[in-house]
């Protein structure tokens, strides 16, 4: 089984893992020794954007770049690419969230019949979704 994680739980992961409840760390965990876990590539843009705006501080002379590909090497991520397929889910009418990377996110999640790490209750909302978080 796939495990997709939220933007949010690479970040959590890598720099507060305490902000992880059990279910997630337990998933995570899994997905460590299967070598399961996985990404959207959104999420690294999502990342790297969230350093440029100064809402993710790095330790100092850290690149995004570098702290971006050290929780993928850590995590030995697989980065999921936006595909037609993922581009055309993401536009369904039941997804009831804005945010264009929560979208590409879930329809990542869908496309592969994965389960998603997020603490986002809007994407818990989506029925065809499924979610972990607690």
């Amino acid at each position: 089984m796939k495990i997709i994680c939220d933007t949010h739980v690479l970040i959590f992961w890598a720099s507060s893992p305490e902000k992880l409840p059990d279910k997630a760390n337990q998933l995570i965990r899994t997905g460590l020794k299967k070598g399961s876990l996985a990404c959207s590539d959104i999420s690294l843009w999502e990342i790297a954007m969230l350093v440029d705006k100064k809402r993710l501080v790095l330790p100092q002379a850290t690149k995004a770049s570098d702290y971006i590909q050290a929780i993928i090497d850590a995590m030995d991520l697989t980065v999921l690419p936006i595909t037609s397929e993922i581009a055309e889910l993401a536009q369904m009418d039941d997804f009831v969230h804005g945010d264009p990377a929560d979208r590409l996110i879930a329809a990542t999640t869908l496309a592969n019949k994965a389960t998603l790490i997020t603490a986002d209750t809007k994407l818990h909302k989506v029925k065809r979704l499924k979610c972990e978080w607690e």
